[in-house]
This record gives structure tokens, sequence and C-alpha cells, in this order.
């Protein structure tokens, strides 16, 4: 297993593994690894039964069924498939998924550790490939915010609201989406998240706090808050933090939900069809001891 770095901020591309195959324990604690220094991970030019993809994703940690259950594979609900294909009129897929920074399971009190994204067709055009998946690193965020914002705001904790997201996608021209029902909405209240968190890799503090689902500080006046958080969305923008993924058919990406927020680019026209199969890692492991 060869693993070479990006040389940016983020990423690294993992060869020499066949992801169909089960980890050993060597292979699994290289990943672990490997996801906690780099942040996002490509595994380039795999074939892989759904049966297979379920099997490393858990081999991570308990794997969530997304609240909506809109799209998943059949006998698969833990496998949502994110598509701008239709089929008798339709859709087969979630067409707008991740259209937006944010972090996945940030508005859930058991948090994520990690996503996976399976491409199976990628939309192209004129020979170059669409939909780019783009990062920004948490990490080093936290790391050069001013010595007075991290008094400030230590040991403070933030609201985080699936709605948030989810009515925003809503909002924008041709969605699709419908609302969330009151069962979803039960299933899915806000909560409160530390600002500031110790990754569970990396042993590392990382700004945990993203534009599409924080919506308050916790215990702040309200013009405070909404200020604060400006600040903190305008400062993980930097582009010095930024790294994009390009895709090509047969990737697998598996990227550190708790180090990075990450958008997808929506750059491709419906006729430009994208197939992808999703995993959500839930942190239900041990990882600084597993990582060790």
């Amino acid at each position: 297993m060869k693993i070479t770095p990006s040389g940016k901020i983020l990423g690294a591309t993992i060869e020499g593994i066949d992801l169909a195959q089960p980890l050993s324990q060597s292979e699994f604690k290289l990943i672990l690894r490997a996801l906690g220094a780099r942040g996002v991970l490509r595994f380039p030019e795999q074939r892989l039964a759904t049966e297979d993809f379920v099997r490393f994703g858990r081999r991570f940690g308990e794997l969530e069924i997304n609240v909506a259950n809109q799209f998943h594979e059949g006998g698969f609900p833990e496998v949502m498939v994110l598509s701008n294909i239709s089929a008798d009129g339709k859709p087969i897929g979630l067409a707008d998924a991740g259209q937006g920074w944010h972090t996945d399971m940030s508005y859930s009190t058991e948090i994520a550790l990690a996503n996976v994204l399976y491409a199976i067709r990628v939309p192209m055009r004129d020979g170059r490939p669409l939909g780019d998946t783009q990062f920004r690193n948490m990490h080093a965020a936290y790391d050069d915010l001013p010595a007075q914002i991290k008094r400030r705001l230590d040991g403070r904790t933030a609201t985080h609201d699936f709605a948030k997201f989810w009515n925003m996608m809503r909002a924008r021209p041709g969605s699709s989406r419908a609302p969330l029902t009151p069962q979803q909405r039960a299933k899915k209240p806000p909560v409160s998240q530390p600002i500031f968190r110790t990754h569970p890799i990396t042993g590392r503090m990382v700004l945990y706090c993203d534009p599409g689902y924080t919506t308050h500080i916790d215990g702040m006046a309200d013009a405070e808050s909404a200020e604060l958080l400006q600040f903190l969305f305008a400062h993980q923008e930097q582009e010095k933090y930024s790294h994009s993924h390009q895709w090509t058919e047969g990737d697998v990406l598996m990227w550190d939900n708790i180090g990075t927020v990450h958008n997808a680019v929506a750059d491709y026209r419906p006729d430009e069809p994208r197939y992808m199969r999703r995993l959500q890692i839930m942190a239900t492991k041990d990882y600084a001891r597993l990582a060790a």
C-alpha cells in the first residue's frame, strides 16, 4: 500500500489496495492515521460491489441511515444514492447533496468520523470531469485563529440545526426537495456542539463550526453571536485552507468529517449524468487507541 500526499494542505492518494477485500489490521491502522494526517483520502481504480463498500465503511464505525431516507441502494439503507439521473420520470438519487459548505452530522448528538463516496458515473464536458468536491482544513483554521478569539470562545458551544441546510437547499431554484416532515424534524432536533473540539485521531484542536448547520452561539446575544459566526465562517474561507478533488470514475474518496468542511460543486447539467454511492461513518470507536 502506497500513500502519496497531494502536496497541498489536505489530501493523499492511496494505491496498491483493493477495497473489495477485507482490510488487514495494519492496513486499517495506516488508513486511519492517514485520515487524521491528510484529511481527504483517494483510493483510485476501485471496483466494489455494494456489500464490499459497506464492509469497508463499517470497519471504521457504525454506519448512519440518513434521516431523510429518500434514496438508497436496495437492501442497503445505509448506502445513500447521489445522482441527477431519472428513471420512468422519477429521480433515482438525491441530486443536490452537499451543495454548500458544511460538516455532515454536526447537527446530530452523535457526530460522524468520516464520509465515503464511490464514484460510479462522473459527469463530463469536453473531456473534463465536473462536480468537484471541495474541502477546507479545520485543524489549520483553528491554529490560525487570533488568540483573543480563542480565549473568547474557549469552552463555548453553538447550536447546529439540520433544518437550516435542508431549507437552504429547498430555496434554491429548481429544487425538488420536499419539506421535512414532523417525523423527520423530530428525529433531528437542534443540538449543541463545542465550537472547538479535540480531534479523536490527531489529538489536536479543530474549529467545529460550519455555515451549513451552525445557527447560533449558545448563551450569547443575537448580534454578538451573528458577528462572531460571520467572522468564523469568513476565516475558514481563506484559500490557504482549501483543497479540491477532481473525480475519476472508480474513485473512492474518504474524508474526515471532524477536521474538514466540504462543498459539492454543482457545475453539471441534468444531461451530464452523475451517480455516486455514499456512506456516513459515525464516530463510534476509540480512534486514538486504534491509531496508536
